[in-house]
């Protein structure tokens, strides 16, 4: 039998909170095709001319403000996934974690893995949904990585889980001891995408953002649109925790100047709740499976200054799955399965 192993991949962040490393983390993550997909000419003077002059500085006071004694909240809940899981799994199926962006790098745990001796992996992108800047930037830089350094490996993929039944139950375990609290709303604030993000990962041309509401319309494209499957995880959870319509609200967070990204926008609704009565709200981003700066800068600090300035009363940001053993278990599970060839 050969040997068997788990790669984990996650985002990644800057190696410090200085302003250096996190222009040097924006270089590479902005610098991805699939994250900012333009003609390379074009993306290297929008970084070098326009970006990285003024972002790393914002973007070190953010970090700055969410870092913790050991670093990166996002690698060190990913560190300790791994090693919860690792610890659930056993010896005989060892867990290496990698970031996309950042350390410990893709290439260096390929080249780890090669020297450990081991000859298959089960590949788990931190994504519940497909989005070509995400999930499928980690699928293919492994590949891509894999055929250079590590030919003979073979990988197994977990597809976008965000509809599967363990998954959703898994955060409905997380989140219920916060929907049993008094509130107005529970919002879900996704990460934003580009329009035209979707129009591309659409391969008839002729579904995502052309029909009219495109995503109730059951369609084999949706196993690539973004879009649909944030309203899927949203009616699952939904269902599962029994809230009603007019109970639950979805925006998307986090945008670029300068083209159409999907709506509504997660700042414009939070400032219009209150003059609707809205004042007590919840708000989770299940595109994330690890708080990060999307979340704890973003959202529990600019989102509920918005909302409390807008003439809120309460906000709570409900944390993502984390290290949390209900999300150890479902990864568990889907590792299970996976040796089981089921």
């Amino acid at each position: 039998m050969s040997k068997r192993a788990v790669l984990l991949v996650n985002l990644g962040s800057p190696a410090s909170t200085s302003v250096g490393d996190v222009r040097r983390y924006l270089r590479e993550f902005l610098g991805d095709e699939r994250v900012l997909d333009v003609p390379a000419p074009l993306r290297w003077l929008l970084l070098e001319g326009v970006i990285l002059r003024t972002r790393p500085k914002k973007s070190a006071h953010a970090y700055a403000s969410v870092w913790k004694p050991g670093g990166s909240p996002l690698v060190l809940t990913s560190m300790s996934v791994q090693k919860k899981l690792s610890q659930t799994l056993g010896k005989d199926i060892p867990v290496y974690l990698a970031m996309r962006y950042g350390k410990p790098s893709i290439p260096d745990v390929l080249n780890q893995m090669k020297a450990d001796g081991i000859e298959q992996v089960f590949l788990m992108p931190q994504y519940p949904h497909y989005a070509m800047s995400s999930w499928e930037t980690v699928v293919v830089k492994v590949y891509q990585d894999a055929e250079k350094l590590f030919p003979k490996l073979k990988i197994d993929l977990l597809q976008p889980f965000y509809q599967d039944a363990d998954y959703i139950e898994a955060l409905y375990e997380v989140s219920a001891p916060y929907f049993s609290k008094p509130h107005d709303l529970l919002l879900f604030s996704y990460h934003g995408i580009p329009e035209r993000h979707l129009r591309k990962g659409d391969p008839s041309k002729a579904h995502c953002m052309e029909v009219k509401d495109c995503c109730s319309h059951c369609s084999p494209v949706q196993s690539t649109c973004y879009r649909a499957q944030v309203f899927a995880t949203t009616k699952a959870l939904v269902k599962r925790a029994g809230i009603t319509t007019d109970k639950y609200s979805v925006s998307f967070q986090s945008r670029l100047a300068g083209e159409p990204w999907l709506t509504p926008f997660t700042d414009k609704v939070l400032e219009e709740y209150p003059k609707k009565g809205v004042k007590n709200i919840l708000v989770m981003c299940p595109a994330f499976v690890s708080d990060c700066l999307e979340t704890l800068e973003e959202i529990s600090v600019e989102a509920k200054e918005t909302f409390m300035e807008a003439g809120g009363k309460e906000f709570e940001q409900i944390p993502c799955l984390n290290d949390q053993k209900p999300y150890i278990d479902f990864l568990a599970g889907r590792v299970h399965t996976w040796v089981s060839g089921k």
